[in-house]
């Protein structure tokens, strides 16, 4: 069935991959390119669809131009229930990878996300033989500059840079709501990647971790955590009411706790009709990719709620990534994205205050602005 076309930037190619061989189902979306090859990661899913992942890749769309980075927006997915081994887990990688070779580079750049990380996209990288087809490699993955004494060398989303993103940009909504980081209380729902580091760099900042939600359940704390206890649950990846279970509470009663800020860092519509209501924070700041539908980010942000949205917050992964492609070091790497988050989310507030519309509205006109201009200057994307 031929799909309606009511997006005018895209998407360019949806593809979707199979092999009866192996088990691989697999999607690749890229959504747009004007300002430069198609960014976004792998996410791993059972319950992947074309649908998401061709959200997913819009998003990137407009978090890669409102980042200010020459890259396009794209999304892969691939069907993977978690139960299978590693060794078959490593084969659908690179069968996707070989699969979707000839867009690589030149129309899409992989990543991780969900249930990928460096790992993964050194087995990527692997599979099709060149070292550019994927960011958020392992760091002792380099590879030799030609002519050269110095090396590129991976910059894994396991440095933290998406939560470390997350953080600045919750430090600059923080200022424009007039509310004192320091000693802020603050929930956040996902202990991932992006979760840990958002709560090791908010802390670092002064706010105050108050409840944190994992996969198994949620706990809650109006003190504060112990940080020995977290930091092994991190390494350890100890479900968090395994290891607070007296200060364990029902995932639903997480949404209405009395926090300052709330940072959704899980999975897409995480906040919806059952807990919309509930909700008592001043700020959210989405660590997490569609964290809640547009029209209830809209009805939130009408009742008073500062929304930072997910393709300013967690834009520092894709920073990092072109870090990466750039050859740059981890230093240079948190260095650009504290600039430039904390310059995409000013720019953001300060011209939402202005013309009373609300973030993602202001955040996606000024992306847009970006991409037309691109897509004006090209006859043709093929």
């Amino acid at each position: 069935m031929i799909e309606n076309i009511t997006d005018p930037y895209g998407p360019e190619y949806a593809l979707e991959v199979r092999d009866a061989k192996s088990g691989l189902e697999g999607f690749l979306v890229i959504h747009n390119t004007a300002l430069g090859p198609g960014k976004g990661g792998i996410r791993l899913s059972a319950n992947i669809t074309m649908a998401e992942v061709k959200r997913l890749a819009a998003t990137m769309t407009w978090k890669n131009a409102l980042a200010g980075i020459p890259f396009g927006g794209a999304k892969a997915g691939v069907k993977w229930d978690g139960s299978q081994p590693a060794v078959k887990k490593k084969q659908i990688i690179q069968n996707f990878a070989r699969a979707i070779k000839p867009f690589l580079i030149k129309k899409y750049i992989a990543g991780p996300d969900v249930n990928t990380g460096e790992k993964e996209m050194q087995w990527f990288v692997e599979a099709v033989g060149n070292w550019r087809a994927a960011t958020g490699k392992p760091a002792n993955y380099c590879l030799k500059v030609f002519g050269r004494k110095s090396k590129k060398c991976g910059i894994p989303h396991e440095f933290g840079s998406t939560g470390f993103g997350v953080a600045q940009a919750a430090a600059v909504a923080a200022k424009f709501a007039n509310l004192n980081l320091k000693g802020a209380s603050a929930a956040i729902h996902g202990f991932g990647n992006v979760g840990t580091f958002t709560y090791k760099f908010l802390r670092d900042l002064g706010a105050k971790i108050t409840a944190i939600a994992d996969v198994g359940g949620a706990v809650y704390s109006p003190d504060g955590f112990d940080e020995q206890v977290i930091k092994k649950i991190i390494s350890k990846k100890i479900p968090l009411t395994a290891a607070f279970s007296s200060k364990k509470i029902s995932p639903a009663d997480f949404w209405s706790l009395p926090v300052d800020i709330l940072i959704p860092a899980s999975v897409t519509d995480v906040i919806n009709d059952t807990n919309k209501n509930k909700l008592k924070a001043k700020i959210i700041v989405e660590a997490g990719n569609i964290p809640m539908s547009e029209s209830i980010e809209a009805e939130l942000s009408a009742s008073g709620i500062l929304i930072i949205p997910d393709f300013v917050a967690n834009a520092g992964g894709v920073i990092s990534s072109y870090a990466e492609y750039r050859g740059y070091n981890a230093k240079r790497m948190f260095d650009l994205v504290k600039r430039k988050i904390t310059k995409s989310t000013e720019e953001i507030l300060r011209q939402s205050l202005k013309t009373k519309k609300y973030p993602r509205a202001v955040a996606r006109q000024i992306a847009i602005d970006r991409v037309q201009q691109k897509m004006k200057n090209k006859t043709s994307v093929f």
